[in-house]
């Protein structure tokens, strides 16, 4: 897990470390392409001349980071990442650890931030939220040897350490229970689909729906945010052959479903029936409650803070597996009226 240092930055410029402090500290005494070089490789590497002292001490920022890719607004209202964020401060205030958090705008600009925390002696770890299909963050990780946990999986993880929950077999069962309620028109509104759980979410509902032979399964795309869900199901119900129950890959998406099925003049359950994810607080306070998949998030997010803090203490990186989302039928679920 070592750091770079001003030893690296020389060795790969093939210089002194008297010409890195030089050109790093703006003085004269190297030529200005020298300069640029040896900005270059620093700011490859993520090594800061004002994380110095600290190198020198040995000591340990005490702190891990969390940098999230999603606008912060919808981080205000989505009850998943605040409930994940709970667990994880709640474990590392324990062990008198700090979470620092980010939002940023694309991965470009998240892995730019893991190389300054780690430059400048910022956090000891990260943990890595929304794990991508060909995700750019985990090699870079991998090359700044930054000890990171991705909450996510499985595959796609690299080297690095991981706590996932089988999202598939979730699915399968949110699938097989509408079907023995006796529906036969399923529609699903997924979340951004270059995402590795929204990606393991359509095969596993693709597969579950060709092996009953549901012929009219159908995906749609949103982002998460209730507008978006809205006018998916919007879509979805303004069709000729209308689907009578309808998954959402959130909890947000599928209020907003709620609402735009009553608006249109549909009931619910009677007309269609609804699925959530992550299951929260949210899901019982409308009407009809809805059915939810839920889990422990507090305890996903406490879970991977340990796991990152053990990787941060130098033991090796695992793949956990944690709990699997399980179904809690509520009023939003019932028989269609016509079989």
């Amino acid at each position: 897990m070592k750091r770079p240092t001003i030893a690296d930055v020389a060795r790969r410029a093939g210089v002194s470390k008297g010409a890195v402090s030089y050109a790093l500290n703006g003085q004269p005494g190297v030529s200005e392409t020298t300069r640029q070089r040896i900005l270059a490789i620093a700011d490859e590497i993520g090594f800061s001349p004002s994380s110095a002292a600290r190198a020198l001490s040995g000591a340990t920022a005490e702190a891990v980071g969390l940098a999230l890719c999603r606008p912060a607004r919808i981080l205000g209202i989505e009850p998943f990442f605040m409930e994940l964020i709970s667990g994880v401060e709640a474990e590392l205030s324990a062990r008198s650890y700090a979470l620092t958090l980010q939002v940023v705008a694309d991965q470009d600009a998240e892995i730019a931030v893991y190389r300054r925390w780690w430059g400048e002696r910022r956090v000891d770890g990260v943990l890595v939220c929304d794990l991508r299909t060909d995700d750019r963050r985990i090699p870079a990780l991998e090359q700044l040897q930054l000890p990171a946990v991705v909450i996510g999986g499985p595959g796609g993880t690299g080297d690095l350490a991981s706590v996932w929950s089988d999202d598939a077999a979730a699915l399968t069962e949110a699938v097989q229970y509408l079907v023995a309620l006796g529906h036969r028109r399923i529609a699903r509104v997924g979340g951004l689909p270059d995402l590795r759980h929204t990606e393991i979410r359509t095969e596993a509902f693709a597969a579950v729906c060709r092996r009953l032979d549901l012929l009219d399964a159908v995906t749609v795309w949103s982002d998460y945010t209730g507008e978006e869900g809205g006018r998916a199901t919007r879509r979805l119900l303004s069709a000729a052959q209308r689907p009578t129950a309808v998954i959402y890959d959130n909890d947000v998406m599928a209020i907003a479903g709620l609402s735009v099925a009553q608006e249109m003049g549909l009931t619910v359950p009677g007309d269609l029936s609804i699925v959530a994810w992550d299951d929260s607080p949210l899901c019982r306070l409308v009407h009809p409650p809805l059915t939810a998949l839920g889990r422990d998030i507090p305890a996903y997010g406490a879970h991977a803070a340990r796991q990152l803090l053990a990787v941060i203490a130098g033991q090796p990186a695992t793949r956990v597996q944690d709990e699997t989302p399980h179904l809690t039928p509520r009023g939003s679920t019932a028989p269609p009226r016509s079989r």
